[in-house]
């Protein structure tokens, strides 16, 4: 079996404060792009998991949890071989390893015959991370709680962005920005509902556009603002972060667009993208 595990964008993001549990209660549109892994499994004798990046085989790949937390909920041996072939940059913000997650689970309900409903694949993949419950259902979707609480959204018209990833990171980033968050950064979840609005009657606001951590990330990722600045004195227009970044992307966007940012960046160590929004609808093997 087969399957694609695409990336997603942030189309909000806002943190509304720190939760009892320790985890920050977040309010985020999250929107899939055409940008994707490709997952083949195979029956096996035992749990084998391979990546053309040989840094994520294994334990050390997202896809091996997956799997073992699977088996455990059917009471089963976790048997599966899984080549994992990589086009999503990892640790940039856009969800590789989460999709990654889900596209296993998915594909191994179907391989080992469990008959789960998207719902109890749910309640697994909210163990794995908390984006890899949407990428069960892709498309456009509302997340809340600490991003694990998903609800579906009327899909988008197809819109093109230029995506850009810089070839840096930090270490333990996700946490590194959330620290770097206080309470003056904190919103009430209303620019979130406002773009929700919007996409509910079908139109796209990119004024609408944003994400809390563009306000510490700059300072936080090594030479992040000034290829922000480079790549928005080429495009003539503002780009923003996804995730916790450090990827950046501006939307809608045009291929003139796109190639005016890869000429920018030629002297940068910076992948460049032309990709488009995407609703797959549930996750299909074939």
């Amino acid at each position: 079996m087969e399957v694609l595990a695409f990336a997603k964008l942030n189309l909000t993001l806002e943190v509304l404060g720190r939760r009892d549990d320790g985890y920050h209660e977040v309010r985020t549109i999250l929107q899939t792009i055409d940008l994707a892994d490709r997952l083949e499994v195979r029956p096996y004798h035992s749990l084998r998991v391979e990546c053309d990046d040989p840094t994520l085989n294994g334990e050390a790949n997202l896809v091996w949890q997956a799997a073992v937390a699977l088996a455990k909920r059917a009471n089963r041996k976790p048997q599966a071989s899984i080549l994992v072939q990589k086009q999503i940059p990892v640790g940039m913000g856009l969800g590789g390893g989460s999709s990654d997650a889900a596209a296993a689970l998915v594909t191994l309900n179907r391989l080992w015959g469990l008959s789960l409903a998207t719902e109890g694949l749910a309640e697994v993949a909210a163990n794995l991370g908390s984006d890899v419950p949407f990428f069960l259902w892709g498309g456009t979707a509302l997340a809340k709680g600490r991003g694990d609480q998903v609800r579906p959204l009327p899909p988008i018209p197809l819109v093109p962005a230029t995506l850009i990833c810089p070839n840096t990171t930090i270490p333990h980033k996700t946490a590194n920005l959330y620290s770097r968050l206080s309470s003056e950064h904190y919103t009430h979840g209303t620019i979130t509902l406002q773009m929700e609005e919007v996409l509910s009657r079908g139109h796209f606001a990119a004024e609408k556009l944003y994400n809390v951590f563009e306000r510490v990330a700059f300072k936080a990722f090594p030479g992040l603002g000034q290829l922000q600045q480079r790549v928005e004195s080429s495009i003539n227009g503002p780009v923003h972060l996804s995730g916790s970044g450090p990827s950046l992307f501006c939307m809608p966007s045009s291929e003139e667009e796109y190639r005016r940012a890869v000429k920018a960046l030629q002297t940068y160590n910076a992948k460049v993208y032309f990709v488009r929004t995407i609703t797959p609808g549930p996750l299909q093997g074939y």
